[in-house]
């Protein structure tokens, strides 16, 4: 999760650089906002992906607690 909020902070950055870079008609700007887009893409993507798993692992948690809970009954 810590890597997805670095990117998504990094991608943001870049892209104000860009912008900035662009209004300054400094030529190079179009580097930092591929790469910024990229890593915001990425950053999002990790988030998105983090939050899945930690939603799957309380999921398959709560039922194996189900199924101890059935063994002992029996």
């Amino acid at each position: 999760m810590r890597r997805g909020v670095l990117l998504l902070v990094l991608g943001v950055g870049l892209n104000l650089l860009g912008y900035y870079l662009m209004n300054e008609e400094i030529f190079k700007y179009g580097w930092a906002m591929i790469i910024g887009t990229i890593s915001f893409g990425a950053g999002f993507l990790l988030i998105i992906y983090s939050l899945m798993r930690k939603i799957d692992r309380a999921s398959i948690l709560e039922e194996r607690q189900a199924d101890a809970e059935k063994a002992s009954e029996q």
